[in-house]
């Protein structure tokens, strides 16, 4: 809806249809017997009312604002597991096929300003508030098929976030240099974590491997972008600090995040040799995840399980790798629809072994000492691609 050349307003309606599988397994034993099992899937319905708009206040002032309305509702067929304090099972609920239960609701409010100092410079500042219904269980560093995705329930309410934000932004030599730098807060409720020794995988009661918490996000941004000619460029580094606290975890004191990653830089090259032929470079630098390393081990039942220090202690080595590309682009030529180009790439140039996970196992020669393996993704990988256009 546009009102006047000032205003623009938006609305609408949303509505998402969630089926969640949280995991099977499928074997053979060594008789040649198939084995399966598979946990109940979730269902839930998200949905929401939306309404958001831009108004310019003179030539200078400008903002964007909105207001939505989310929804969640949980839906059989389902288990639901019912915990005391201690996060003991003492009884289960059970809701047939289509019938809904466990509604979440809440306001999403956001509001973004844009003030012009100048033709070269501006200040901008923002406040959002969202409502995540999903979260992800991951208990390791390592992105892996074993992460498990479920919704909120009775016992895990919705992640609420609220951020607020500041920058400014600057242009020099005739806009061919862009600048900017940004600060931001962000304050999480709700945030979910795990107990020590957690059984994540093909866990029924996984809920109650959970714990419920508050995280907080600080950080500063810096950008710099440049083009003129053929050569073109931009860096970006990230200054920032992701800690969590749980009453439960780490004996109540904050810990780093599982994602938490302090320095983060990105510097990007390219440059045009003719208009055939352009070159490009990647270069990417990042704190190494924070990971929380045994440091003895006790027995339980004949069975061995690890002491643990503080909670996210320690950090795996720091990333970092080179990207390097060539591109050779067809001639041009009056009314040829077919276009194509060669690229050469090559990842990780310089064959940098980034650790992907760090795992600790036993030796097998002395069952009573314990090491850590590291697992390392790719070296260098040398790629050839032809894309067209037509």
């Amino acid at each position: 809806w546009y009102p006047s050349p000032e205003h623009t307003f938006r609305f609408g309606a949303s509505t998402n249809y969630h089926i969640i599988n949280p995991g099977e397994l499928s074997a053979v034993s060594t008789g040649g017997i198939n084995q399966s099992l598979q946990l109940s899937f979730d269902y839930a319905l998200e949905s929401g009312l939306y309404f958001s708009g831009e108004s310019k206040l003179g030539k200078k002032f400008a903002l964007r604002y909105g207001l939505r309305y989310s929804m969640f509702n949980n839906i059989g067929p389902a288990t639901v597991h019912v915990f005391n304090e201690d996060y003991q099972l003492i009884d289960t609920t059970y809701y047939e096929k289509g019938d809904f239960f466990n509604f979440y609701s809440g306001l999403e409010p956001r509001l973004a300003a844009n003030y012009m100092l100048n033709d070269r410079q501006s200040l901008k500042a923002s406040y959002s508030r969202t409502r995540q219904y999903l979260q992800l269980a991951s208990n390791s560093a390592a992105g892996t098929p074993l992460e498990i995705w479920f919704p909120a329930s009775p016992n895990i309410e919705p992640q609420i976030s609220d951020q607020v934000s500041v920058g400014y932004f600057r242009n020099f030599l005739e806009n061919k240099l862009q600048s900017s730098v940004e600060l931001y807060y962000k304050k999480m409720n709700n945030s979910i974590d795990f107990r020590d020794h957690a059984q994540l995988f093909l866990n029924p009661g996984l809920d109650g491997e959970i714990r419920i918490g508050e995280a907080t996000s600080m950080g500063a941004e810096f950008y710099v972008k440049y083009a003129s000619g053929g050569f073109s460029g931009w860096i970006s580094y990230t200054l920032s600090k992701t800690m969590r606290t749980f009453a439960e975890i780490n004996d109540g004191n904050p810990y780093p995040a599982p994602y938490d990653r302090p320095n983060d830089l990105a510097l990007v090259l390219s440059y045009d040799i003719t208009q055939r032929i352009s070159l490009a470079a990647n270069w990417i630098y990042s704190t190494g995840l924070p990971f929380t390393l045994p440091s003895g081990r006790y027995e339980v039942m004949n069975s061995i399980l690890p002491l643990y220090t503080g909670r996210n202690e320690y950090r795996l080595p720091d990333y970092h790798r080179l990207d390097l590309s060539f591109t050779l682009r067809g001639k041009e030529k009056p009314g040829k629809r077919w276009r194509g180009e060669w690229n050469l790439s090559l990842y990780n140039a310089y064959a940098r072994k980034n650790v992907w996970t760090l795992n600790f196992v036993e030796d097998e020669a002395q069952p009573d000492v314990t090491h850590a393996e590291m697992t390392y993704l790719f070296s260098i990988v040398p790629a050839i691609t032809y894309n067209f256009k037509f």
